[in-house]
């Protein structure tokens, strides 16, 4: 080859690896030829999309010929109402993956860094890496994210702390006062980034609502997603709610028209689709139990968690269980490049997906 291509792209990028979504359905159909297959590893939402979302989608049809509105406009006002926010305050992604990657490219560079928690979820690391700042991993505490550690990683030269409450893949969440005591400390020239893909599965009080903390710290951007509990994962669209300047900052980046027609009209059916979000809430609170007793039963410990996922420890080769449980047509994910070697991350599925999953570690253990 004449050139060196690689050598030619920046220093960040050439160190990165790909990220490593859940092996789809399938490739793992090719692979073994199964029938039958169960995939519990991306998170996603079990129930299949809502009927007002078909519809919605369908209503669409016709214009697909055509660009959708790059503003969003419809979706962006149909959110400020019902969050209480202004328009101008929201900016929208290709899910809120795009928008953290946005965050980075906007305020990271190198000479600066982000300061994250281990175990968090990795395209924190890309998002920093890819824009040549420098990574600063606070360590966990039972998991979590320690805010202490993380409060004191920053230094002069920190432009972004990333947080996910609830965490993935761990699944353990930080409370509102433990959020408001970091965020009363941390500089107020640092972006605190607060991941909440899972916040619509997060029951119980004293949960912190990003939306409502937005209102009193200026610095801080919430993420959210139609990924998870509004079961929109192939469609890819996020949000993020900031301070008008820092949401004008990310739209003066965001790309033509990220967010396609589909899921503009998607996203908005869901939001009015009241009984969906119950649905679900329901089928992953009952879900949970059952993984919960069933990984208990095969004498397995796990990460209590308040997503839509458990983390389940092993003593064994999980790499081998992992394989095991492909063969037996159980697609689950392993969470190694997280630091965590000797977990598996089991997504909550239907009644019967938890049973064939459990069913199928039985079989292997």
């Amino acid at each position: 080859m004449s050139c060196d291509f690689i050598a030619l792209a920046n220093g960040g990028v050439q160190g990165l690896q790909p990220y490593q979504p859940g092996k789809p359905i399938e490739e793992l159909q090719r692979e073994l030829g199964l029938d039958h297959i169960i995939k519990l590893a991306s998170n996603e939402n079990p129930l299949g999309p809502s009927q007002k979302v078909i519809a919605a989608c369908e209503s669409a049809y016709p214009s697909l010929c055509l660009y959708p509105d790059g503003s969003g406009f419809e979706l962006k006002n149909t959110l400020a109402k019902k969050l209480n926010v202004q328009t101008e305050q929201i900016t929208l992604g290709n899910g809120s993956n795009e928008l953290l990657d946005s965050i980075g490219r906007t305020y990271l560079r190198p000479g600066t860094n982000a300061v994250y928690s281990q175990h968090a979820f990795i395209v924190y690391a890309i998002a920093t890496q890819a824009n040549g700042a420098e990574a600063k991993v606070a360590p966990a505490k039972n998991w979590g994210h320690d805010l202490d550690a993380m409060l004191a990683a920053i230094d002069e030269n920190t432009r972004v702390v990333f947080i996910a409450n609830p965490n993935n893949p761990t699944g353990t969440q930080l409370t509102e006062s433990e959020l408001k005591r970091f965020l009363d400390r941390v500089r107020k020239d640092i972006i605190v980034v607060l991941d909440e893909a899972y916040i619509e599965y997060v029951a119980g009080d004293g949960f912190p609502d990003g939306i409502a903390l937005q209102r009193r710290y200026e610095n801080l951007v919430v993420t959210r997603t139609f990924s998870k509990a509004y079961g929109l994962a192939s469609l890819r669209v996020g949000y993020s709610i900031s301070n008008p300047q820092i949401a004008d900052m990310l739209n003066r980046i965001r790309p033509p028209f990220n967010v396609n027609s589909l899921g503009l009209v998607a996203a908005q059916a869901v939001l009015d689709d009241e009984e969906y979000l119950l649905r679900s809430r329901k089928v992953n609170e009952d879900g949970m139990r059952q993984l919960e007793e069933g990984v208990t039963a095969l004498d397995l410990s796990y990460i209590p968690s308040a997503g839509n996922f458990l983390a389940v420890g092993f003593e064994g080769d999980t790499q081998k269980i992992y394989q095991q449980m492909l063969r037996l047509g159980v697609i689950i994910r392993p969470v190694g490049v997280y630091e965590m070697p000797q977990h598996l991350r089991i997504t909550i599925g239907m009644p019967e997906e938890n049973e064939v999953c459990l069913r199928a570690l039985k079989a292997i253990l």
